[in-house]
């Protein structure tokens, strides 16, 4: 095997939402790997703190203002980057949003709101990089799944609607842009250790860890939380080379909770 197959020199990646968590993560890995990075966020507040985050560690990453959901701003960031850069070869679908509220209680407003964000929003990313996709001969769409892609839960019926939709709009891009050598996967993060998850996992005043980090490890056969960089190998994967012809797939990097049906209780 050459492992220059999983090298990404030469390769521009669009990474939505990526000036922090997940979406940073793996925009690092690809920088490490050779590939010039540019993400995006919602305002000048936020592309600026992660141009700087990306600095920090010795990255130069381009971000742009601009809201996934809105079709005219997408495009005309994609059509940027290709007159910059000639060519976009990767783009991760990471920008995304949760709302915890039972379904009973949610207004339409919130429900749809994360459907734009989580599906619509992907949606309309990928329609505009796959025109250049075709024109170059290949590309790699990567979007960020979930276990909700698989599973229901208390509270997020919106977002599980919408990772269940991401998943099967996957497998479509898979079944329509196959044969123009686009790949289009996913990947399921588990349960991932980032400053949003963080209030989960502080210690109770009586010493005692939160009930939903002991849940969370009861749940999970590696008996942690994930990591951002357990996402990275992964997601490095799938927009190399050494993936071309893995295509239409989900790979959850989930610690075994899928797998689980739990701990027997003592």
């Amino acid at each position: 095997m050459n492992e220059k197959m999983f090298r990404l020199d030469g390769k521009v990646a669009l990474v939505t939402g990526a000036s922090y968590g997940i979406g940073f993560g793996i925009a690092s890995a690809y920088a490490e790997m050779g590939a010039t990075i540019v993400f995006n966020d919602i305002n000048q507040e936020k592309v600026d703190m992660g141009e700087k985050a990306y600095a920090d560690i010795g990255i130069t990453a381009k971000g742009y203002v601009c809201d996934v959901t809105n079709e005219e701003q997408v495009k005309a960031m994609v059509d940027s980057i290709v007159e910059t850069y000639g060519h976009l070869d990767i783009l991760v679908n990471n920008a995304g949003i949760i709302k915890r509220i039972p379904m009973a209680e949610m207004s339409v407003k919130d429900f749809s709101q994360v459907i734009n964000i989580d599906l619509v929003g992907p949606f309309i990313c990928a329609k505009a990089v796959i025109p250049h996709m075709i024109k170059e001969g290949h590309g790699k769409i990567i979007n960020i799944c979930s276990m909700m892609s698989e599973l229901g839960r208390e509270t997020v019926s919106a977002y599980a609607a919408a990772k269940g939709g991401l998943k099967m709009l996957t497998k479509n891009i898979c079944s329509e842009y196959g044969e123009y050598n686009i790949q289009c996967n996913g990947i399921g993060p588990g349960y991932i250790a980032t400053p949003q998850t963080a209030p989960l996992r502080e210690k109770q005043p009586d010493g005692s860890m939160h009930p939903f980090d002991s849940f969370i490890r009861a749940k999970t056969p590696a008996n942690r939380w994930g990591d951002p960089e357990d996402l990275q190998g992964p997601a490095v994967f799938l927009a190399s080379d050494a993936s071309n012809f893995v295509n239409g797939h989900i790979l959850y990097v989930d610690g075994g909770i899928l797998a689980y049906i739990g701990k027997q209780p003592q």
